[in-house]
């Protein structure tokens, strides 16, 4: 989704590693990414960041408290919003994405704190802010020793699988919101069907459904108009509508009602010895999880805002929001995948709209508290939806089902996955199936006998090029993957059927090694043996275009002393012209004759 204004420079994360490496203030720029947006930021972006504030903090006030779980005050769900997004607005490397308390670590927390605390409430708040303390500090220390580069494993196709899927589950979780009542089910498919057997019950409030019909129906009107806050105005008018009619009292419409008073301030969560271990493993899944979760909706909104986001940074931004967090009598939080959207959609430009969002619940708490109370549940799942659509991408996933199939059902399965299990077990099932698509191209790799064709200089493959000759008494055999136990025997086997299907008797057996990127030592002993079968033919083994460190692993595994420096050519042509000088034939010479 774009939006008018100019768009943040992109990094160059070169050139800036040149800068940071050259003067304290750009070292510091470095670990304080919002301190450079603050000296590039343009005043043309001021008027987005704020409406996207206002937006986003009718978003925030009632997910906070929501999701302030785990047997604690929902107050505390709002002390885990304020503080966490102003300590990321400052560490944190991407543009526009919302952190604060998320669904995703709501059973890490409770599986923890509910059992420890026995039911009181201040026992809870110390016990969820060390566990944040602590996944604050894995991911702090982990974005120091450069860990980010697990993200790699994240494809755009399981970036779009993840994205659709998360989109899914979101608006499935916002229909029972928008049809005015709730349900008591986990999962997608068990909330669609409870969804269902609902309306077909007669539960559905329709005042709230018309309430909350009539607002998506606005900010999807206005969404391609740049200029309006479609977002701002059907979500003001709602509320307006609902207060002036009397709505909650007359039809039954669920509103947001009256904010609890008082703002997070410095405490330090103690907790008994006894608590230590459990605390400590909570911490590590709870950095886990936000993590996995945070990286891959950055990394989502850097490639839809052209923009870099350093990973390692991300990780470092992370963890200090969860310090952050557990300082200030909050819990563990996360990226929001329903808030991010709803910033994003309201022409969010930089981290000033998170600000924005803190400060605005900041003064609610302490000026308003009753300024939202009239503020429909409807109307807010709108909202939402319509950042769920926003999210959901099918034009790309064309171009990908055309070009690569299996990478088009592989973000179809991280969909499904996602919806279905959950974002982190979507997630490591579309990465297992991954890497299982990228180990079976190194298993079963593909291979070829090369001859000479018309015309064209150099050594082809004979199944691409029919018409091509063949060396009489040398099998030219290419192999287009790295030499590895998986695929070890396979060599073995092809390379004695390729000479076994040479229609003249072969005197040397040539490996276009070009493609070999490495050896391992099963492959090593595997040409060992292979060297023993084809010495015993009357075959010399030779290899050709071997890249130096491959070599080097041939010489460390004893196999470049095995076959004799000798064996070993620069090019192609050269094994070729070293074989003709022993075994001349006639019209035969070198292969740029």
């Amino acid at each position: 989704m774009s939006h008018s204004g100019s768009s943040p420079p992109v990094p160059e994360p070169g050139r800036i590693a040149r800068r940071d490496a050259g003067d304290g203030q750009n070292r510091w720029s470095r670990w304080l990414p919002g301190l450079r947006m603050l000296r590039e930021y343009r005043i043309a972006w001021l008027r987005y960041d704020l409406v996207a504030g206002l937006v986003l903090t009718t978003m925030l006030v009632p997910v906070g408290i929501a999701y302030a779980a785990s047997g604690l005050p929902g107050i505390y769900g709002l002390y885990a919003t304020i503080v966490p997004l102003l300590a990321y607005a400052l560490f944190g490397p991407s543009r526009i994405l919302v952190l604060g308390p998320d669904s995703s670590l709501a059973a890490v927390i409770l599986a923890v704190v509910l059992p420890l605390s026995g039911g009181d409430p201040q026992r809870a708040v110390a016990l969820a802010g060390m566990m944040a303390i602590v996944a604050g500090a894995v991911c702090i220390l982990a974005g120091i020793a450069r860990l980010g580069f697990v993200t790699e494993l994240l494809s755009k196709p399981i970036r779009y699988g993840y994205m659709n899927g998360i989109a899914l589950t979101v608006l499935i979780s916002q229909l029972p919101k928008l049809f005015g009542f709730s349900v008591d089910a986990e999962g997608p498919l068990r909330n669609l069907w409870a969804i269902a057997t609902a309306v077909l019950e007669g539960k559905t409030n329709w005042t709230a459904f018309m309430v909350g019909a009539a607002t998506l129906a606005v900010i999807l009107l206005f969404r391609n108009h740049k200029r309006v806050p479609g977002i701002l105005i059907a979500v003001t008018a709602a509320t307006v509508a609902v207060a002036v009619l009397d709505l909650a009292a007359t039809a039954g419409v669920s509103v947001l009602g009256s904010l609890p008073q008082g703002l997070p301030a410095f405490a330090m969560p103690w907790i008994t010895r006894a608590d230590i271990v459990p605390v400590l493993i909570g911490g590590c899944a709870v950095a886990l999880v936000s993590f996995a979760d945070t990286s891959v909706l950055s990394r989502v909104y850097a490639a839809r805002t052209h923009t870099y986001v350093d990973p390692n940074q991300e990780m470092v931004g992370l963890g200090v929001a969860n310090l952050a967090a557990g300082l200030f009598q909050g819990f563990a939080i996360s990226s929001s995948s329903s808030r991010t959207p709803v910033a994003e959609a309201a022409g969010a430009k930089t981290q000033l709209t998170g600000v924005i969002g803190a400060l605005a619940v900041a003064l609610l708490l302490m000026l308003a508290p009753d300024l939202l109370e009239d503020l429909p549940s409807s109307a807010l799942a709108a909202v939402v939806i319509a950042s769920a659509i926003g999210l959901i991408e099918v034009s790309d996933l064309r171009r990908i089902y055309r070009i690569q199939r299996w990478e088009f059902w592989l973000s179809i399965v991280c969909t499904i996955g996602v919806a279905v299990l959950g974002a982190i077990e979507g997630i490591g099932l579309a990465i297992v199936i991954a890497v299982i698509e990228f180990l079976w191209d190194g298993w079963r790799p593909y291979s070829a006998v090369l001859g000479r064709a018309e015309g064209v200089r150099g050594y082809h493959d004979i199944k691409r090029y029919p018409d091509a000759q063949l060396i009489p008494g040398v099998v030219l055999f290419r192999w287009d993957a790295p030499l590895f136990f998986a695929n070890a025997e396979l060599f073995h086997d092809r390379v004695l059927d390729a000479v076994a299907a040479s229609p003249t008797p072969v005197r040397w057996l040539v490996v276009a090694a070009e493609p070999v990127t490495s050896v391992d030592v099963t492959s090593a002993d595997m040409l060992a043996e292979l060297d023993d079968s084809l010495h015993a033919a009357g075959i010399k083994l030779c290899v050709a275009e071997m890249k130096d460190p491959v070599k080097d692993k041939l010489k460390r595994f004893g196999l470049f002393a095995r076959l004799g420096e000798a064996a070993f050519f620069p090019t192609l042509g050269d094994a070729v012209d070293s074989y003709l000088a022993l075994h001349p034939l006639e019209g035969e010479g070198r292969e740029d004759r």
